[in-house]
């Protein structure tokens, strides 16, 4: 009667090689060498091949636990605690926490083994990736627009990286608007977007990612609009819904069309020596209209679902960035460090005490409004420095204030952390070094390592004892 027996490499070495002693072609000291083994052992394996052949040559350990395994009840309590805490951890980062928060240690691949056992964890080779079913184009133009921004080295190593704002139709695949800017922000996606209103009228729907811009995770159940961001709020006034996509290959109609652009786009810039965002801005158009008149689809419907303003909605009012301020007694408000003084007219009057809207535009103009009147006002910078007068003939006044701006060089100025990033902004009263270079400040070159304090500079220290001697002898 045969049966299978299942012996690794070491245990066929070893009956190959007694097997030989029986046959007389090797000895058991020959053999001993060879295995590495004592010569008792090699009679031990003897003896044990002569009982039950080959079969007593393998280990009897073979099928069996392990004798340093973990108990049963040992293992019960670290998956009830993986299911409780660490349900959605991997089987390393479980173990770590299993050793630093419980006390109990336990090995990543063990983990790992009885994870997988208890269906808490997935390896990697039994993953399916998700499938994407393709979805079929809107019937109408302008029923659904997609817009998303790439960032590219869209002028290669001929000038900056920058980000390109795509809106592609859904129904056509026809590029509505392309917009070069510094990155993708609030302000240039209101500039693009009213340009593309002007142009086309109002879609049904924009679809886009969730970018910070379109969504926000701070939604009020109570109150519809103080969920959206500034760029929702817009489109909200203008009866313009938007949907964020979930995935990227929802939205593909854009993503392809990306892929695509930084291919095309980019050797078009190249052939055309194009290396700063105005002029490939002014270029735009005619790539558009070469890349529709290749690619472009008939929609199934011809029907344009484009409308028009209604009579009360306003453009302008709408793409801008509003935010609530209360007046004070004194008819003056903040506003990103910056105090807005109201000159005391009878409407700005009746207001004290009362909430206004700040409207800050993407071209730098910025109002203060309540109920769509504009109310005049004057400013007052808190962050502005000392500027330097004329040489009067006091000069001690000069001296002194020559050592107030050299402090105040070494100051951090910035703008309120919850002010909005100027990128795409132009022309605002907001430009002054405030330490950010989103909010356009060029910043200067420092020395490696760490700065020094600007009160123990020695050019200070000898300008500000300068100032004093020469207070001194005045005196």
């Amino acid at each position: 009667m045969s049966c299978l027996i299942t012996m690794s490499q070491k245990e066929l070495h070893r009956l190959e090689l007694i097997q030989r002693i029986r046959g007389g072609s090797l000895t058991v000291v020959e053999a001993a060498a060879l295995l590495r083994l004592s010569r008792s052992q090699v009679h031990r394996l003897l003896q044990a091949y002569d009982q039950a052949g080959a079969d007593g040559l393998v280990s009897k350990k073979r099928g069996r636990p392990s004798n340093r395994r973990h108990s049963e009840d040992f293992r019960n309590l670290v998956l009830d605690l993986v299911r409780e805490h660490y349900a959605d951890f991997g089987p390393t980062l479980a173990a770590e926490k299993l050793l630093e928060r419980h006390r109990i240690a336990v090995s990543k691949e063990t983990l790992r083994q009885w994870m997988m056992e208890a269906g808490i964890w997935v390896s990697r080779r039994e993953r399916k990736k998700r499938v994407f079913q393709p979805r079929g184009r809107r019937d109408c133009f302008g029923e659904l627009v997609q817009i998303d921004g790439s960032l590219h080295w869209w002028f290669e190593n001929r000038g900056p990286k920058c980000a390109l704002l795509v809106y592609i139709d859904d129904a056509t695949g026809k590029l509505l608007h392309l917009r070069f800017a510094g990155s993708e922000n609030t302000f240039d996606y209101l500039h693009a977007t009213k340009a593309y209103l002007q142009q086309w009228g109002k879609p049904i729907a924009f679809y886009s990612d969730k970018h910070g811009i379109f969504r926000t995770t701070h939604a009020s159940k109570k109150d519809r609009t103080s969920g959206l961001t500034q760029f929702g709020r817009a489109l909200y006034e203008l009866n313009i819904d938007i949907i964020c996509a979930n995935t990227p290959q929802a939205k593909g109609r854009v993503e392809r069309a990306n892929q695509t652009l930084q291919d095309r786009l980019v050797k078009e810039l190249r052939l055309r020596g194009i290396d700063t965002i105005a002029a490939a801005n002014a270029y735009a158009p005619e790539f558009m209209a070469d890349f529709n008149r290749r690619f472009g689809k008939a929609p199934r419907n011809p029907k344009d679902m484009h409308r028009p303003f209604a009579a009360h909605e306003n453009l302008d009012g709408a793409m801008c960035r509003k935010e609530i301020r209360k007046l004070s007694q004194s008819l003056t408000l903040r506003y990103d460090k910056v105090m807005f003084i109201l000159d005391p007219t009878d409407l700005a009057t009746a207001l004290a005490g009362k909430k206004v809207i700040v409207c800050d535009y993407p071209d730098g103009r910025l109002e203060v409004t309540h109920e769509g009147t504009s109310l005049p006002y004057r400013t007052f910078d808190t962050l502005r420095s000392v500027h330097r007068c004329e040489v009067v003939e006091n000069k001690r006044l000069d001296d002194m204030l020559a050592v107030v701006a050299e402090m105040q060089a070494g100051r951090e100025q910035q703008r309120s952390k919850g002010g909005p990033r100027r990128t795409g902004q132009t022309d605002h009263m907001f430009g002054i070094p405030d330490g950010s270079q989103s909010n356009g400040y060029q910043k200067r070159g420092t020395k490696p390592g760490r700065r020094a304090d600007f009160t123990k500079d020695p050019v200070v220290i000898a300008k500000r004892q300068q100032a004093l001697a020469q207070l001194k002898a005045a005196e």
